[in-house]
């Protein structure tokens, strides 16, 4: 066994200066107040030794291995203290080239990975936040594009709204229908055209020559007055009218086909008036501003059909209609027995105002055909969900923001940088399964040759549990010392417990500087 004073350290420093070329670590050792610069003569095996003259070696070795103080404060202990680095550089000792260069080629992938994410975190800050609203950048680059997407927006928004507004909505009532009122053209032309056939041409002749002379409105007068003869006296004079040449006349012409006619005219007038004067234009109109108040409604909430209609005119040509006819119908009632027609002119009339109520009709059951939508509104209304339609809606604007050509490309760059970490990431997996597969056996194998030698070298402890670990920063070596038969784990980062100190100096220098001594031959596998 080598004493303290052998001049181990001198050797190690010459050595290593031969392995590095460096004349530091030789000079260091120059003795003060010698006269001779340092000379050093080495045998390598070789055709010429290795000269250490002037300050340079003549050649250098590389492949010479040091177990030194340097090599102890470098890989294994820096004082007390064991350090981050201290585990890494231990790791690449253990694994040996081959071992190192798979650790390299991890740590490249690492590190590419960690650039990666530096540039997924840029790409991330240009996707604006107001884009994507609650999503985060992941799920918002990955949503699918929706064919149609400002309707579905919409119906959203519909929706959204009619769930906000769900007792406003169940209260208001449907569509009504409208439909102003017609012109039967047809009895209203067989009115004026009936008569009396069982009165002859020549008694009507008569009687209207007669009445002619009697002045206006004779015929009515005379025509209340027949049922007030009784007995065949006239009702005026009490004279009797057997003889009269003009009373058989009167009999027939007043008859009770006549009164019949005469009602049937003042019927129809009746009717005309009650249908299309008084309240009737002002209760269409009302309906259509109901109309329009309830379109304006669920115009929010739905699809609902342009409602456009000209009351004015639509009551304008509708007067003008019930005049024309309201005008001929009283020329009949003044002359019951005239056969009458309906003039161009009051069928014109008629056909403007019934093209103005096809028109009503005909928007109004456009409207009336969305009832059945209506309700369907108020059900969804009635049992909306206003979160879930909520973040239903921003998902859809979402979506439509992700595929605006400016953020469509932001998120395209983001996607491509995230595949490729992806793929950096299995490249870096695949390196991690190699290493682990010769880490298996030479960790193993390194504790086993550790201990041999320390226990040949009688040192207190031995070294356990000896395995790699996986850091952020790299591969790092892991180990615990057993002392006096007592496992003691060896934390980074700290000074040694006090268990490493219950070894004596003897064994702790016989554990730092044995591999120092070991033969060539060992100190090279080890370092392999």
């Amino acid at each position: 066994m080598p004493r303290t004073d052998d001049g181990k350290t001198t050797l190690a420093a010459i050595l290593r200066s031969l392995q590095t070329g460096d004349a530091a670590p030789i000079a260091e050792r120059h003795r003060l107040g010698s006269l001779h610069p340092p000379h050093v003569v080495i045998g390598t095996g070789g055709a010429a030794p290795s000269i250490f003259q002037m300050g340079a070696w003549s050649t250098t070795q590389l492949d010479l291995a040091i177990f030194d103080d340097h090599f102890v404060a470098a890989n294994v202990c820096s004082g007390l203290a064991i350090e981050a680095g201290h585990r890494q550089n231990l790791h690449e000792l253990i694994l040996g080239a081959q071992g190192v260069a798979l650790s390299t080629a991890l740590q490249m992938h690492i590190a590419s990975i960690e650039e990666h994410n530096r540039a997924l975190r840029d790409k991330e800050r240009a996707i604006p936040a107001a884009a994507r609203g609650a999503l985060s950048v992941d799920a918002f680059c990955a949503l699918e594009p929706i064919v149609g997407i400002d309707t579905a927006i919409q119906d959203a928004e519909r929706s959204l709204a009619a769930a906000k507004s769900a007792e406003a909505v169940r209260q208001r009532p449907e569509f009504a229908p409208i439909a102003p009122p017609s012109f039967d053209l047809t009895a209203i032309e067989a009115l004026l055209q009936r008569g009396l056939p069982e009165l002859d041409a020549d008694a009507s002749a008569r009687v209207q020559t007669h009445l002619t002379g009697l002045g206006r409105g004779a015929e009515a007068w005379v025509g209340e007055g027949m049922p007030r003869i009784k007995g065949g006296l006239c009702p005026f004079c009490a004279q009797g009218l057997g003889a009269s040449p003009v009373i058989g006349h009167y009999r027939a012409y007043f008859s009770e086909g006549y009164a019949s006619l005469k009602k049937s005219i003042t019927d129809q007038i009746a009717a005309i008036g009650a249908t299309h004067a008084g309240d009737a234009p002002a209760a269409f109109e009302r309906a259509v501003r109901m109309a329009v108040q309830a379109t304006d409604f669920w115009q929010a909430f739905m699809s609902v059909p342009a409602f456009e209609i000209d009351t004015a005119a639509v009551v304008r040509v509708w007067n003008a209609a019930r005049e024309a006819v309201l005008g001929q119908v009283r020329a009949k009632q003044a002359a019951p027995l005239d056969p009458m027609t309906l003039s161009p002119k009051t069928c014109a009339a008629v056909a403007s105002y019934d093209e103005a109520r096809s028109q009503v009709v005909d928007t109004s059951a456009a409207l009336h055909a969305i009832n059945l939508q209506i309700a369907l509104v108020k059900e969804r209304a009635a049992s909306a969900n206003v979160s879930a339609l909520t973040a239903d809606l921003g998902k859809l604007t979402a979506t439509r923001s992700r595929y605006e050509p400016v953020i469509a490309g932001y998120c395209q760059a983001y996607l491509d940088e995230k595949a490729a970490k992806t793929a950096t990431e299995a490249l870096r997996d695949q390196a991690r399964t190699a290493i682990d597969g010769h880490r298996q056996f030479m960790f193993a194998a390194y504790e086993a040759a550790i201990n041999r030698y320390l226990a040949q070298f009688n040192a207190g402890f031995r070294l356990a549990s000896v395995s790699s670990v996986n850091t952020r920063g790299g591969s790092a070596c892991s180990y615990a010392v057993v002392i006096n038969n007592v496992l003691r784990s060896i934390d980074g980062a700290r000074r040694s417990p006090p268990a490493w100190q219950e070894a004596d100096d003897h064994e702790r220098g016989q554990g730092l500087a044995g591999i120092a001594g070991l033969p060539q031959g060992d100190r090279a596998w080890l370092s392999a």
